[in-house]
């Protein structure tokens, strides 16, 4: 990130979350991947963030503001988001999920939710993400392990939401047009998150990443493993253990 100026790399960080969205729609538009495909990126996927808001969010927000606003940022996120995913399972559906689909986190298989919740689910998890990633530039730049987190682990969700559209019988311009939508919010949620968080008191910005750690916390563990889960069994658990330690390494080199 040698040369960049602090707000074209909050931007980057912004855009690269939205840009694995795309990917996943993209690929899920033209290919139709083997499940277990999916739940292996899945199962990657939640060991990469469970890295992250461990090693990077849930650090972060205790050495900004201690334990206490922490503790009560990661409840209200976990919170917020089993509120969020109930309300995305009551949405009525357009259409019906095939048998063979893999639901993703903007709605559990129990919730019932379709491709444009899914896509709902997105939004809610990427402007938080996004609002940490900019707030990491202040802290001296880009965390690569966070940046990998939320690159790996939104590609599934492109996958998933897209495979849901399409059958639906949603157009490509529109899948395209939602996914377009919400990369754009995501870099603006970054760039936000730098520009008005300079100079920010150590206890919002605290709640702010442990928020993002309940709420993603909380996604991983009623939607990402169970689902990965439903489809590798005994191999999830070594799956997440590599994408954990693939974080780790990453935020270790990225730190030298």
């Amino acid at each position: 990130m040698t040369g960049m100026t602090p707000l074209l790399q909050a931007a980057l960080g912004g855009a690269a979350g939205g840009l694995a969205l795309m990917i996943g729609s993209l690929v899920a538009w033209h290919w139709k991947l083997p499940k277990k495909v999916v739940a292996v990126v899945m199962a990657f996927g939640a060991g990469v963030l469970i890295s992250a808001l461990a090693l990077d969010l849930v650090e972060e927000a205790t050495g900004r503001g201690g334990v206490g606003w922490t503790a009560g940022g990661f409840i209200a996120g976990a919170a917020l988001y089993v509120v969020a995913n109930w309300l995305l399972g009551r949405v009525p559906r357009r259409g019906a999920r095939s048998s063979g689909e893999v639901p993703s986190d903007g709605g559990s298989s129990s919730g019932g939710s379709g491709g444009t919740s899914i896509a709902i689910g997105a939004l809610i998890d990427g402007i938080p993400e996004s609002v940490v990633l900019g707030i990491s530039v202040l802290a001296g730049g880009l965390s690569p392990s966070m940046m990998a987190a939320v690159f790996i682990s939104n590609v599934p969700e492109g996958l998933s939401s897209t495979a849901d559209l399409k059958q639906e019988g949603r157009s490509a311009g529109y899948v395209l047009g939602v996914w377009g939508a919400i990369a754009a919010v995501c870099t603006l949620s970054s760039v936000l998150g730098y520009a008005l968080l300079t100079g920010a008191p150590g206890p919002l910005v605290a709640v702010i990443n442990a928020v993002a750690a309940g709420g993603i916390l909380a996604m991983l563990a009623d939607t990402m493993i169970p689902e990965a889960y439903e489809e590798q069994h005994l191999l999830t658990g070594f799956i997440t253990a590599l994408g954990f330690l693939t974080a780790y390494v990453i935020g270790q080199l990225g730190g030298v």
